[in-house]
Order: C-alpha cells, then structure tokens, then sequence
C-alpha cells in the first residue's frame, strides 16, 4: 500500500468535483484524446508526452512524464491518497478503488481518472504531524509521500476516528542532517508557516483562551469589548461595539467554538437567536474546526448581518493586527514577518 498527494487544481478549482464525483482526475491541459492505457512502463509514457511536448525542455518532459507514470501505472486500488485544500486549513483523506481508467466521452480535463472512496474530506491540518504537512506542502501536483512512515501514519490516523498525532511536531529535517529532501518537499513555505502558527494556537488557546484570542483581536481592531465569564456565556462569548465605551455601531454579538467538529448551521441559527436577545445588529461565528456544509450554505443569505471565521480567516486576521495586540499575548505567540521568492507551481 502507497501513499499518494494529488492537488485539485493550482487554485483548488476541482477539488468539489473530486469529492462529488468520488474520483481523482488529471487534470492538465494537453492530455485531451490522449490514452495512456497502452502504457506499460515509463518509457512508454515518456514517449508519449514527448510527443505533446515537442519542444519542451526535458526537465519538464521529466517531470511531466514522472507525475503521469504515478498516476497511470503506479497508484493502485487500496492506495491511500490525500489532497490539501486550498480553500481551507483541511486536507482530504481517501483510499483509491480502481486502477487506471480513461474515458474518451467526458471533457477533456477529466478523461483520466481513479475512482475514489473519500474518507473524510475535511480532516483539520492540525491532526497531522508537522513532517507530514512538510511532505503535504509540495508544489508538485502528484507525488509519493514514503519518508517518515507516512502511510502507516495517516493509516493509523484514520483508524484512531481522526484524533490528533501523538508525536513531536517539528521533525522538518534541519541543514547538516544526512537525510536528503526531495525538491517538491521545500516548497510552500507560507503554508508551513501557516501550519506551524495553527498548532501554536491550538496548543495554546484552546477552550475558553480561544474567546480570549478573538476578544484580543477585535479590541486590535478597534472594537470595546465584553468577555463572558467562563461556563456563564448563555451563547455568548464575546460583545463588541464601535466607539470608545462600545455604545456605536455595528454591535456584535460572537461565539467562539474552539474544538475541531466543524460547526452546523444549528450553532450558526443559535448565534442568529442570540443576537435578537441582545440588541447586536451583526454576529461572529468563530470555529476553529471550521464549517459543516449546512452551515456553509448559509453565508449567502446572512452575509448582511453574521460573518464566519474559519481558521484561516481567523489567522488572517491576526497577522494583520498582531503589531497592535498586548506584550503579553505578543509573548504568547511569538511571529516574525519575513520576505522570501515566491516559489512557482510545477506541473
């Protein structure tokens, strides 16, 4: 058995597709009517993508060739495969049901495909160990994940219900090591970055301390504020109005959901009823775990008057403010903003 990382698209455009259709596609441009079932060895497939890239320098034609030869020949029926989204701080888990299949009839974006038994499509990055997302941040769109026993990892992950690795966070190997990382490994600095902030929160600021961090950051934002004791909310975690005694507008009314089961949209029709009982003219829904497809469906027809934090919007919003947070917290979670190259996606 193989663990395999497949992207839905640069953008993460595919990746409902994926999960509505339960299928991985290849999804690039100039494989339309190209039938890699004749296939049988990388050679094989080399000389087909030669022949699609007639002038392409060979590092791409090896490349292209590389991820093709996976995808077509060597991800089987019982392999597990994952897929980061990139819309979200989550990564999809699903085991491969068929080997390659190829249909003429279907668009051209996706007449290669596997189907797929989809696992759990919303599984929050925190629960994997920080060497795993390292291997999850290649920009590369399909590769084998083996270092590190990842396989038997996210096995054992799946087995467990989806609880939380029990094994030190930062095993990224360090400059003098022996070990040799592969160059679609180093890649996406930003998200490991991401990743490395999400956990520091997690451990951090769990229960109660999450309302805290939110509370912390709409006061950066200019907001008065009212924190209800712990255990004596009644739906209510956080108050916040504009002006300097917080009697302006907009009045807010928030809650804060600091555990990672996303939430439905009875949490979000309970922040809704909250808000009539204390005069707030718009809600904050905060849920680390992020939102249930009920609740998701939602943002639309309430977007005048609640707005909902998932954990990368909520990490967005602390990057923003966090010059402006106390010395205390500052303490706490100890960032430093860098500049780097940005990096290019391969194909």
């Amino acid at each position: 058995m193989a663990l395999w990382l497949i992207r839905g698209g640069s953008h993460g455009e595919f990746e409902e597709k994926f999960f509505e259709e339960k299928k991985i596609y290849l999804t690039w441009d100039n494989l339309k009517d190209r039938d890699f079932r004749g296939a049988k060895d990388y050679n094989a497939i080399k000389e087909i993508v030669r022949g699609l890239l007639p002038d392409g320098p060979e590092r791409r034609i090896g490349n292209f060739s590389g991820q093709a030869w996976a995808f077509v020949l060597s991800m089987k029926a019982g392999d597990l495969v994952v897929t980061p989204r990139k819309q979200k701080s989550v990564v999809a888990v699903g085991a491969i049901t068929s080997s390659y299949k190829y249909d003429a009839d279907a668009p051209h974006l996706f007449q290669h495909f596997h189907e797929v038994k989809w696992l759990n499509t919303a599984v929050p990055r925190t629960v994997f160990g920080q060497d795993l997302l390292y291997s999850f941040g290649a920009f590369i769109t399909i590769c084998n994940i083996s270092r590190n026993n990842a396989e038997p990892r996210v096995m054992a992950i799946v087995k467990s219900g989806w609880k939380p690795e029990a094994i030190p966070s930062a095993t990224i190997p360090s400059k003098g090591t022996t070990e040799e990382v592969p160059p679609q490994e180093i890649r996406d600095l930003e998200q490991l970055a991401r990743d490395q902030i999400a956990k520091l929160i997690d451990q951090k600021f769990k229960g109660h301390r999450m309302s805290a961090l939110v509370e912390a950051i709409l006061k950066a934002q200019g907001y008065t504020t009212y924190n209800s004791p712990v255990g004596h909310d009644k739906g209510v975690d956080i108050l916040a109005a504009a002006g300097q005694l917080g009697f302006g507008n907009p009045r807010i009314c928030v809650q804060v959901k600091s555990g990672d089961d996303a939430a439905d949209h009875s949490t979000l029709n309970q922040l809704i009823g909250t808000m009539q009982t204390v005069g707030a003219n718009q809600g904050l829904l905060v849920s680390w775990g992020g939102f249930k497809s009920s609740a998701e469906k939602e943002r639309a027809r309430h977007f005048f008057k609640v707005r909902l934090w998932d954990q990368d919007i909520l990490i967005d919003q602390l990057l923003e403010v966090h010059d402006k947070l106390d010395e205390d917290l500052k303490a706490e979670l100890p960032l430093k903003c860098i500049w780097t190259v940005a990096a290019q996606e391969e194909e």
